[in-house]
This record gives structure tokens, sequence and C-alpha cells, in this order.
């Protein structure tokens, strides 16, 4: 089994420090099931590829055991795939070799084992159960775009059609962190099969390797049946758990952009943020408009408003946002002609959605904020890459403006589920980064009265392709 990961960040050689693995030398480690070799194909400051090659030994693994029957190891147990597809005993590889980064931690590179990488992990031989759009819809919603090559059974024979087996390239910007938990938790999946007993300290460690991602995905109950191998009663405890931690996920509250803590005063900036971004959609020339995490409707009010926008959509993970959206717009007592211009969509910014291509432009105002910092990579997919509009504009809290609220204590945030607020020079390396990467410019603008030490209260990125 082979597992290569490559990053282009640079120096590209770091991925040494956050593998704990020297670019220089072969290491080897003796593992219950084999050996796991680690070694660097290239090693350069512009890209760096780190390979984890599994050699399973299939007569040392049924060797003193028994069979599904009883008896001594059936041919089954020495003629199958088992060492050659990516598996559980990739996952268990992993976990061992690498196990420092998948927890996040590097003692010479600490920072950088926080911040999302540009990352490429190709796995040789991975079992797809359910084919390539299986494949996708397991992947893609974590954030990264899914390269998949098929094989077919047997190229002589074109009817026998094609294998379960695929070459896998997955792609994104990440921490490897993130990456390597991902692969723990789906290569199993996606292999349908595992090496070992299911018990309960599976449910323990599947929620606490997806505790970040899992509650939210689309295929959870998939993802959770097949990683603890069909087991009812656990899989059963473990949907409970993460059906319990989803009430608090952070998009579920996205509305409460519609009423901050801090006050403002007589509106003005809030009345200012809605200005600046009907300005910037509208010097786009924009007559398709997506206003993204819309909560209440307070950006779609002022586009139905101007004939400009001839198409306006909606779109929000709340349905009772939603619900009071349509109240505020009336949309039930709109003319026809008023009505046709403006939808509403219950959807994440988490997952791609197709209904969400072909725009002019796209709103996402005091949004980010709300979404933990390593779901921004998936964010950025779905808005930058797959619907990809003409014109993106980004607001967010101004941290540095905070010492202006009186109100606001030191060291907290403007709300309570905000995850982060970013200085202006975080907003900037970020907004450059993602414009960059996904090939548009990027202007920045202050919104509210602007403070020559500590700036304007809301900073807003303007990106055009």
């Amino acid at each position: 089994m082979l597992l290569t990961i490559t990053t282009t960040h640079q120096p590209a050689t770091d991925l040494g420090y956050l593998l704990h693995k020297n670019p220089g030398r072969l290491q080897t480690a003796e593992l219950s099931m084999g050996k796991a070799h680690v070694f660097y194909p290239e090693a350069t400051p512009g890209r760096c590829t780190a390979a984890l090659l599994l050699e399973v030994d299939p007569v040392a693994l049924v060797r003193n055991r028994k069979g599904p029957g009883g008896d001594a190891g059936t041919l089954k147990q020495y003629v199958n795939d088992r060492p050659y597809v990516a598996s559980s005993f990739l996952s268990v590889a992993i976990a061992q070799v690498f196990g420092s980064a998948m927890g996040g931690r590097s003692k010479d590179r600490p920072e950088l084992a926080e911040t999302p990488i540009p990352l490429e992990a190709t796995i040789a031989v991975l079992p797809c159960r359910g084919g390539e759009p299986l494949l996708r819809r397991i992947f893609e919603p974590v954030g990264y775009t899914v390269t998949a090559q098929g094989y077919p059974l047997d190229a002589t024979f074109q009817d026998w059609g094609e294998s379960p087996y695929f070459t896998v390239t997955l792609q994104a910007t990440c921490r490897l962190s993130d990456l390597l938990r991902h692969l723990y938790v789906l290569v199993p999946v996606m292999d349908r099969e595992k090496h070992y007993w299911i018990t309960q300290d599976e449910v323990e460690k599947l929620l606490r390797l997806g505790a970040d991602w899992l509650p939210s995905h689309p295929e959870r109950e998939l993802i959770v049946d097949r990683y603890l191998k069909h087991q009812r009663r656990l899989t059963r405890a473990a949907l409970e758990r993460l059906i319990e931690e989803d009430v608090d996920d952070p998009e579920v509250v996205i509305a409460a952009r519609d009423a901050e803590e801090i006050p403002e005063t007589d509106m003005t900036l809030r009345e200012q943020r809605l200005g600046s971004v009907l300005a910037a959609l509208k010097g786009g020339g924009a007559s398709r408009v997506l206003d993204l995490g819309c909560g209440e409707g307070a950006l779609l009010k002022p586009l139905l408003a101007d004939q400009q926008f001839q198409e306006i959509v909606g779109m929000d993970v709340s349905m009772r946002a939603l619900d009071i959206a349509k109240e505020r717009l009336n949309l039930e007592r709109l003319p026809e002609r008023q009505a046709r211009r403006i939808k509403l969509l219950q959807g994440s910014l988490m997952y791609r959605d197709q209904r969400l291509q072909g725009y002019d432009a796209a709103a996402v105002m005091e949004v980010i904020e709300h979404l933990d910092p390593p779901r921004l990579a998936a964010f950025e997919r779905v808005v930058f890459h797959y619907a990809k509009p003409g014109t993106v504009v980004v607001t967010t809290p101004n941290i540095e403006y905070n010492v202006k609220f009186p109100t606001l204590a030191a060291g907290h945030l403007r709300h309570e589920d905000h995850r982060f607020e970013w200085t202006r020079l975080e907003f900037q390396a970020w907004a450059n980064r993602v414009g960059t990467e996904r090939k548009y410019a990027v202007r920045f603008l202050p919104v509210g009265t602007e403070d020559p030490e500590v700036g304007a209260p809301t900073q807003m990125a303007v990106f055009t392709q």
C-alpha cells in the first residue's frame, strides 16, 4: 500500500518537520502487520513529497489465528487483496508512524502545524465500495478536489466490467493534521472493512477524530455505519451523540449576524455595511446575485428594491432564519413579477452546491467569523472554486477596532458565536491568498468611521475575476 503527501508550501521541506520524518533518509517502523517505510521521492524548497509504503505480511497476519469458522487460516485469508489495497491497515500505519502530525503537534514548526497549507494526497489503490460517485460524496464535503482513476477487472475481458479499485488524489488547502484524520477515518469507510474487532473505544476514537467535520457531513450515517463495521448498537450510540453535537453547529446560528451583541449606534454601522456591499455589487454590474449566509434577509431587502438585480438568491443553513426572511420580505404578497426575481434556499457553505453556479456576484456578509477556522478551506472551495461568481464581496469585523466599544470587555469578541475575529493584516493575508489560489483580484475597503490607529469597525474585500 502506498500513500504520498505533497506540498508546495515554501519552504516545502518543512513537511519533514510536520511529519517528524527527516527527508534525507529512509525510515522504517515495525508494525504488527508488517513494515512501514517513510521516504521522500522529492524534497526541494518548491515541492516536497513524503511517501508511506506499507508492506503487509499476509502469512504473519493469519499465523496462529482462527478463521471465521473456528478453523486455522483459510485459503481466503491467504489469497485476497488485503496486502495491496488501502484499508484499515493503512489507517493504523498513519496513526503509528505519523501520530504526532495527526495530533497537530510539531516541536520545530508549531505555527505551521496550525496553518492551512496546499496539500495533495495520493492513494495508489483504494477500494471504493460504492464507486466514484460515493468517493466524491465522502471526500468533497470536507473540502477536497477529488481525482479518481478507475481500472477494469481485466483489460483483456472488457465484458467483466470495472473493478472497485481506484487511484485517488485529494487536493486541498488545509492543516496536515486534518488531512491525516480524514484519511484515518475515511479510508476504511471506502473499503467497508476493518481488520480488527470493533469496540466502544472505536466510537470514542471516531467522535474525537471527526469532532469538527463529521456532525455536519451529509453522509455521516454511512460513514459511522461503515467505520463501526455495521455494529448496530455502536452505530446508534455514535449517531445519537453526533446529532446532539450538531445542534450546536456554528452554521446554525449564522443568523445571529442580524443581532450582534455589540450595539451599533442608531444602526449606522449596519446601514453603512449594507450600503457598502450593495454599492460593490452594483459597481460590478451584477444582475444575478447570491447572498450566502443570508440570515434573516437584511441584505435581500435592498437587493429586491433595486431593479438592477434581476435574479436574487438568498441561502442559509437555518430554516428558521429563512422563514423570518420570507416574512420580512412579504414574499407571499409580492406581485408575481417581483416574486420571480427572488428565491430562498436552505443549504450549507461547507458543501458543493450546483444551485450556486452561474451567478454574476455573491455577498458573504458577516459570515466567515461564525465558521471554525478548519472549515474555512471547505468554504473557500465552495464559493471560489465551485460556485465561482464573477465578484465576491466578503465583510468581517476588524478586531483591532474592538477597543473602541466601551461595553466590550478586553479580549472578548463581538458576538458569543464568533469563532475568530481578524486584524486587518490577517484578513488581507487570507484574502490575498485566496485570490492568488483562485485567480481573483482583490481590493480592500473600510466600512464605517475609520480610526487613524485601529482602522474601521468592519473590513471588506471585493474579489473580482
